[in-house]
């Protein structure tokens, strides 16, 4: 098998099962998995190099009225430091949960290697729990829950907990399909907070009409936004927005639609269309590329 890592069950008489010879796990959404790791391309393995640590994290959410975990990775020499930090919030998509970047992601080793390398900056990586509810396309996850609470709460949560840097040029933010979508739901209406903006395998929903959907009901993401999307001003501190999506990905034709319509309002986007579908070998390179480009 190619290098990465990858998710597995065992099927016993019609029910899935985790392996229980193997320790290695990996949370997707309500359901665990095994976890294989194949070794074989540097910037993802585990390499001889100084390691960051990654935690798991339980705060309050006041928008919700419940507790909440998230995933969170300080780079190496953290704690022995006094250092402020770049701070980078990476969203998981709707098949998956805060714990998914931190494992099948090998969102840390990532980090990492490229630290180490001088290919990024130190910085604390932030991964959330985008589910709000039970999942289902419309609702719980994707009905607005999520994005004000990550404003009111997982923001001033992490800069309270840890040393971040709070000015716009520090902060970036990032997502995988549903997380992308996330992405744009919460920068663009907050688009003083960010400098950076990932976009991975995804864009807005309901930009591309699906065949028997339902038609989007209330203003578009356009309409919402129009203020925001023609403020030059807003676009003065804004230093990245960057997309990439593979050719067989089932939500291609909404990436490209996308970023037509940020082009269209005079943002300066970087679109890349890769080989592959919809599938965390991509999300991983994706990672390894956009991390180099923050808080330069």
């Amino acid at each position: 098998m190619p290098p990465g890592s990858y998710r597995y069950n065992f099927n016993v008489d019609g029910g899935a099962v985790i392996d229980p010879r193997n320790p290695k796990t990996s949370e997707s959404n309500e359901n665990t998995w095994s976890l294989v790791n194949v070794a074989g391309a540097d910037w993802q393995d585990t390499q001889n190099v100084p390691h960051g640590a990654g935690a798991q994290v339980t705060c309050w959410s006041s928008t919700l009225k419940q507790f909440r975990r998230l995933d969170a990775y300080t780079p190496p020499g953290y704690e022995a430091g006094a250092d402020r930090y770049p701070v980078f919030y990476l969203l998981h998509g709707a098949f998956n949960s805060n714990n998914s970047w931190s494992t099948v992601g090998r969102a840390g080793f990532i980090l990492d290697n490229l630290i180490s390398a001088g290919q990024a900056k130190p910085m604390v990586v932030v991964m959330p729990h985008g589910h709000t509810g039970p999942f289902s396309f419309g609702r719980g996850s994707m009905s607005g829950e999520f994005e004000p609470e990550f404003v009111a709460d997982i923001m001033p949560f992490i800069e309270m907990r840890y040393r971040v840097r709070t000015d716009r040029a520090n902060r970036a933010l990032a997502g995988l399909s549903m997380g992308g979508a996330h992405t744009l739901n919460i920068g663009i209406p907050n688009l003083e907070k960010f400098a950076y903006l990932g976009v991975y395998s995804s864009g807005i929903f309901g930009l591309v009409q699906r065949p028997g959907a339902a038609a989007p009901q209330g203003p578009s993401f356009e309409e919402k936004h129009q203020a925001i999307l023609d403020d030059a001003k807003l676009k003065e501190g804004l230093k990245l927005v960057w997309f990439a999506t593979g050719k067989d990905d089932f939500l291609v034709e909404t990436s490209r639609k996308t970023v037509e319509l940020f082009k269209a309002h005079q943002f300066n986007v970087i679109y890349q269309e890769t080989d592959g579908a919809h599938t965390w070998d991509k999300w991983r390179e994706y990672l390894n590329e956009f991390a180099p480009q923050l808080f330069r």
